[in-house]
């Protein structure tokens, strides 16, 4: 487990044990949606709210402690930011796992064919997983 105490202080932001339980549920999910993130976060604190929850969603976001991967016709779910990569979304199960690849070439022929300059990048692959492939 990161020391996600000093993590917070890093960005400023207050440690409280709301979000301390929120990173420990990322950790042990790796991806989480807000509503099954709310559902796991009531366990523990049951007087949190939903709005409460996503202030603090969204004070993490805005210093890069979290990261928002949007899955196309499908509800946003939530990581901890960890070194680039790209994401695969089972079609069938709805499971998402990170995948390593190198994007540069992609970047660079995108660039020279529309005249951007790229900051950033997000890549979501959908498939069907090898589990449900055999089911």
């Amino acid at each position: 487990m990161k020391n996600y105490e000093q993590m917070l202080r890093e960005h400023n932001l207050k440690v409280t044990p709301q979000r301390l339980g929120i990173l420990s549920i990322l950790e042990d999910t790796g991806h989480i949606s807000i509503e099954e993130l709310f559902t796991f976060i009531r366990k523990d604190f049951s007087s949190i709210s939903i709005a409460t929850l996503y202030k603090n969603i969204n004070f993490m976001l805005e210093v890069n402690i979290l990261k928002e991967v949007k899955i196309p016709n499908s509800k946003s779910k939530y990581e901890i930011s960890k070194d680039e990569h790209s994401h695969m979304v089972c079609r069938k199960c709805q499971k998402l796992e990170d995948i390593t690849l190198c994007l540069d070439g992609v970047i660079e022929h995108a660039s020279e064919k529309s005249g951007y300059s790229f900051d950033e990048n997000a890549l979501v692959l959908s498939g069907v997983c090898p589990q449900c492939q055999l089911a």
